[in-house]
């Protein structure tokens, strides 16, 4: 009885322990489906953010220019949201040769790198103050690289990883000659479904999550990379995110419009989550490990919020037009990411499948 009573608190709890509202709304110069936001991160400071998508470029806006004029984060006495125009929010940008599906900032850099996985196969690091590209690996066969991720350890000396439709996790040392690989991953086996998410254990411990187009979840030792440590089963189509909430949870998100919680320790699902709508596209998938609060994209053009306490989201909003208001506008919320600072306080960005930004700001109620 008494820890019925208090998971029903707990419930009550995560949905009203937070006041998220819109701050600022980044316009783009696109208003097709040519530049869809498939990537968003923050940098190790958390006060740069990079995005990229199939427009082939990687923009880079400052936070603090982005909330200057909102109350939030950053302060300002005013409530209303800023709208700005994105060439004149975008600090500066990189040209890249192919569209691009991930990035991830390289640890141990000072910022100054900056890793991607694109559409033809090949994995680039990129110098920011050369704006140049300084290492290439092009070892999954010309197939559309989904994800890139690096170890939070080891500084300099940070492993990286890739996922590819070619059905592989290569795991990979940046120090190296290309041709060489740590180690070669096949999830689904002969079957070579398409690896959608690869992350590395954010704590610092040995352990990989993959996520995969056979419907399934794992969970890798980097130690013994030959079997999966853990496979996370339970998802009824493909499996297109993975997160880490801490050393000892993992979410996976997948397309059959669910989000599961799940223990490292044994595999089993701790919680499902449902609201959002994700039948076909990658809409992204953030943790904020601060305060255990997951957002994700929707096809019916919404962000969503869940508590790790709640299976229902515990707020919702939308991008402008909401929903597919015709058959012809099929927008999106192709992407998110929290800012992982703060523990009372906390910012979202979600980007859209029409290169819209929308920057949201959060505080703990009292």
């Amino acid at each position: 009885m008494n820890t019925h009573r208090t998971q029903k608190q707990e419930e009550e709890e995560a949905r009203h322990e937070w006041d998220l509202s819109l701050s600022t709304v980044v316009s783009s110069s696109s208003s097709s489906a040519s530049d869809v936001v498939g990537a968003i991160e923050f940098d190790p400071t958390d006060n740069i953010l990079a995005t990229a998508g199939i427009s082939r470029k990687i923009r880079f806006y400052g936070l603090t220019s982005l909330l200057r004029t909102t109350a939030g984060v950053c302060g300002g006495a005013g409530g209303g949201v800023n709208f700005v125009d994105q060439t004149n929010a975008c600090e500066y940008y990189i040209c890249t040769p192919a569209k691009l599906s991930s990035l991830r900032w390289k640890p141990g850099s000072c910022g100054r790198v900056i890793g991607s996985g694109d559409y033809d196969g090949v994995v680039t690091e990129y110098d920011l103050e050369k704006r140049t590209p300084v290492f290439e690996r092009d070892e999954h066969g010309g197939r559309r690289v989904w994800s890139v991720d690096y170890t939070r350890h080891g500084g300099a000396a940070a492993v990286g990883a890739s996922g590819s439709d070619d059905g592989t996790m290569q795991v990979w040392d940046p120090r190296c000659p290309p041709e060489e690989s740590i180690g070669v991953v096949r999830p689904a086996g002969l079957c070579r479904s398409a690896v959608c998410c690869v992350e590395f254990d954010p704590t610092g411990g040995h352990a990989v999550a993959v996520g995969c187009a056979d419907r399934r979840g794992y969970v890798y030792d980097m130690r013994k990379l030959v079997d999966p440590a853990l496979t996370l089963q339970g998802h009824t189509k493909t499996v297109s995110y993975v997160r880490f909430l801490d050393g000892g949870t993992v979410v996976t998100a997948g397309t059959d419009g669910c989000l599961k919680l799940w223990s490292v320790e044994d595999g089993r699902v701790i919680r499902t989550y449902e609201g959002h709508v994700n039948n076909r596209n990658f809409v992204g998938l953030s943790v904020w490990r601060n305060g255990a609060l997951f957002g994700c994209g929707s096809e019916n053009n919404r962000v969503f919020v869940y508590d790790r306490r709640w299976r229902k989201p515990v707020w919702v909003d939308g991008f402008e037009p909401v929903g597919l208001t015709s058959a012809s506008d099929k927008r999106f919320v192709s992407s998110v990411c929290w800012r992982q600072s703060g523990v009372d306080q906390c910012t979202l960005v979600a980007g859209g499948s029409d290169g819209v930004l929308q920057v949201y700001v959060g505080k703990r109620k009292p």
